[in-house]
């Protein structure tokens, strides 16, 4: 069990206990515990390789879990059906890496944004509504739902994603290197809408990333991952003030830029 605290609540929203995956015979996740609370920004960072975005597809269940549990509004996640995560899918969202190639480039942008509330039983109408006025909640003219993916920019692109995750307006958002594809300044937008939509709408997210600087701008918590494995987490000024874990002093070590000592008082400032 995670011994991370709540910030402002009592209960966790989402639990994770022992979930572990491998591939063959080859760990991709072993035995990952957290707890998210509501309102919490978690980032799960690491190398390529450390396992994090396996772990995200797994608390989503894009991908099953061979072991371990994933408690969301008291249903255990890891033991539903595929039939039943469809129907609960609207709990748990995911905002991908690349904002084109999850976007279906044959459908308008309302469309795509509308199709989750369809599916769940939503009226195309009200749904096509809804969808333009989360385009304006993200930043983005209500009149572009007409258009097709590949008429925005990667930015823009992002931004429905967003908006298409919004739609079932879940508890938890996880955003799997959400910022990564895009240049430096576009990433600071999207951080920084991805910041006031959790204070408008109390979302808790978790945020996987490889890079600490964007985790030290939007994320309270941080577990980090190495060959599978969470080595060290806790809340972000503590794990990036205080790194006890080699790895975590490593990947501190190798941002660009200037001794330790003043790149770590940079992040935490």
């Amino acid at each position: 069990m995670s011994e991370l605290s709540s910030l402002d609540n009592d209960q966790p929203l989402l639990v994770a206990e022992g979930l572990a995956k491998n591939y063959g015979r080859l760990p991709a996740c072993r035995d990952v515990s957290f707890a998210l609370y509501p309102g919490e920004v978690l980032a799960i960072v690491g190398e390529s390789g450390s396992g994090k975005s396996t772990l995200a597809r797994c608390i989503v269940r894009l991908i099953d879990p061979d072991t371990g549990s994933i408690v969301l509004d008291g249903k255990d996640w890891a033991k539903l059906s595929r039939e039943d995560v469809r129907r609960e899918t609207r709990h748990i969202q995911m905002v991908f890496q690349d904002p084109f190639a999850s976007l279906n480039p044959r459908r308008k942008a309302a469309e795509l944004v509308a199709q989750g509330p369809i599916v769940h039983g939503t009226d195309r109408v009200t749904a096509i509504a809804e969808a333009r006025r989360l385009f304006e909640l993200v930043g983005l003219d209500p009149s572009a739902g007409d258009r097709f993916p590949h008429e925005f920019s990667g930015g823009q692109r992002q931004r429905i994603g967003l908006a298409r995750a919004l739609a079932l307006r879940p508890d938890v958002l996880v955003a799997d290197e959400p910022v990564s594809a895009l240049d430096v300044s576009v990433q600071a937008q999207v951080l920084k809408l991805l910041a006031a939509l959790r204070q408008q709408l109390g979302l808790s997210i978790i945020f996987i990333t490889h890079d600490l600087r964007v985790a030290a701008q939007i994320c309270d918590l941080i577990a980090v991952m190495k060959d599978g494995a969470v080595v060290e987490q806790g809340l972000t000024t503590e794990v990036f003030g205080r790194p006890q874990h080699p790895y975590t002093q490593a990947l501190l070590s190798a941002i660009p830029g200037g001794d330790f000592t003043r790149k770590r008082d940079a992040l935490i400032a």
